[in-house]
């Protein structure tokens, strides 16, 4: 069930598997919609006065043909984003509906990602399934960044039962296999040696805790091409440990692998873009849980780089899943080195649910980023690795702690903690993602999200772009 996710990246939601015959759909604004129509159908003008059309956003206006068939619709897409008018398109349109973007001076992608981001639900627990217009064709950037992006969405939303560290771990090995990268899964005793602190959290729960690890280059990749290295938090239910969370604050707790989610569907989408560089992932797979084998507040692990921590609250677990497989990513210096985690409430509480917060120690790396983020409709916020709190995570009986000894700054230190384990002249990227939709928007429906992909996908292009061929 869960293997099925890699099926998106063939044909992701909203596309038709098949080249059918469609109908044409154009999209219009209100500064241009008169001007607009009379190039379009010569009823369109007339069916737009009776149904009161005037290209706002959300209107969509459906052109009958001369027997009374649906010949062609247009969407108004107000003064707002092209990607926003077209992310309403699949579930607005008459159901199995089959269109082809036919809109004039309008990016083409953008249109085509908003309607296949439309389109996605949740549909494998449920009997009844919507029964969404599709496109016949989108652009191969259109349909991996999709599939991509869908491939994400399908793992966070999978319920924990499901998807358990051995199934997440599984998954990664098919998604490596599928493009012929060199894959390792650690487990048992070699994970307690090579990942102590993963072995640490994952130790209250009886679906062991693993470690997948892959390696990939471009076809086109020589040995000198950038190194891309990617961590992520694969947490697939967080209880709080010791430091139980109450139940309004587990609910959503399905999507604390989001971090590890969301690289899997980045890897996927440069791999299968074939860009210029040598790729590396780590996903850290593990339950958090409640045991008499699990960590207790006030234990002292000895990490991968040999410092010790103090568990501080077994509820900031994530930073300890990070942490080993961010030093061992440092060994093989990186020119990019980037993770993702759904990390801290705190950067909820900084930025809200939308905007994940950037840490990087690398201005040039992070304005790539920013900028990535803004170009692709997929925007970060940096919030700074501010030294002075350093000393927060100070403990007399530890290294460090895992938690701050102030009630401030918590998404700020948790960077700060994870900065032990990187060589300052690594260049680090920290993304602090929801990886979730709260409630449903154009193109973003309720439930796990891509946060980050689209900016990082960008960055990374850009990186591979400027290496040699």
């Amino acid at each position: 069930m869960i293997i099925d996710a890699l099926n998106f990246l063939d044909i992701p939601a909203g596309l038709a598997a098949d080249a059918s015959l469609s109908l044409p759909l154009f999209a219009t604004r209100p500064s241009s919609w008169v001007e607009d129509l009379t190039h379009l159908p010569v009823n369109a003008a007339s069916q737009a006065t009776l149904h009161g059309f005037s290209g706002e956003a959300g209107q969509i206006l459906l052109i009958p043909g001369a027997k009374g068939e649906l010949s062609a619709a247009v969407i108004g897409m107000g003064t707002g984003p092209v990607f926003s008018a077209f992310g309403v398109a699949a579930a607005a349109l008459p159901a199995s509906s089959l269109w082809h973007i036919a809109a004039n001076e309008i990016p083409t992608q953008e249109a085509e990602l908003g309607f296949l981001l439309g389109a996605y639900r949740y549909q494998t627990l449920k009997a009844k399934k919507p029964n969404f217009a599709r496109l016949t064709r989108a652009s191969d950037q259109s349909r991996i960044i999709a599939g991509a992006i869908h491939l994400t969405r399908e793992l966070i939303n999978t319920p924990a039962n499901l998807l358990g560290p051995s199934e997440l771990a599984d998954f990664a090995m098919s998604l490596a296999a599928r493009f012929g990268a060199a894959a390792e899964r650690v487990r048992g005793e070699t994970l307690t040696t090579r990942f102590p602190t993963i072995h640490a959290v994952g130790a209250g729960s009886n679906r062991a805790p693993e470690a997948v690890i892959f390696q990939w280059r471009g076809s086109k990749a020589q040995d000198d091409a950038p190194l891309v290295s990617l961590c992520g938090k694969g947490v697939c239910f967080d209880t709080g440990g010791y430091n139980l969370k109450p139940g309004s604050a587990m609910r959503l707790m399905r999507k604390d692998m989001g971090g590890a989610a969301i690289t899997l569907g980045l890897a996927s989408a440069i791999m299968s873009l074939d860009l210029n560089i040598r790729l590396e992932l780590r996903i850290g797979c593990v339950e958090n849980s409640v045991s008499g084998n699990a960590m207790r507040p006030s234990d002292i692990l000895r990490t991968r780089a040999g410092l010790t921590v103090e568990v501080g609250d077994t509820d900031a677990e994530g930073r300890l899943v990070l942490c080993d497989l961010l030093h061992e990513a440092c060994e093989a210096q990186p020119d990019w080195l980037i993770d993702v985690a759904t990390l801290t409430g705190a950067a909820r509480v900084a930025l809200g649910p939308d905007i994940p917060a950037l840490f990087c120690n690398n201005d040039d790396m992070a304005e790539t980023i920013l900028s990535a983020g803004q170009h692709s409709g997929d925007p970060l916020w940096r919030l700074p690795l501010h030294d002075g709190y350093a000393h927060w995570l100070e403990t007399p009986f530890a290294d460090l702690s895992n938690i701050s000894a102030k009630p401030f700054a918590g998404a700020i230190t948790a960077a700060l903690f994870l900065q032990n384990f990187i060589p300052k002249q690594t260049r680090w990227a920290h993304a602090d993602s929801y990886a979730w939709n709260d409630g449903t928007h154009p193109g973003k429906p309720e439930g796990g999200e891509a946060q980050t992909l689209r900016a990082f996908l960008t960055a990374i292009t850009a990186l591979a772009e400027g290496a040699k061929t």
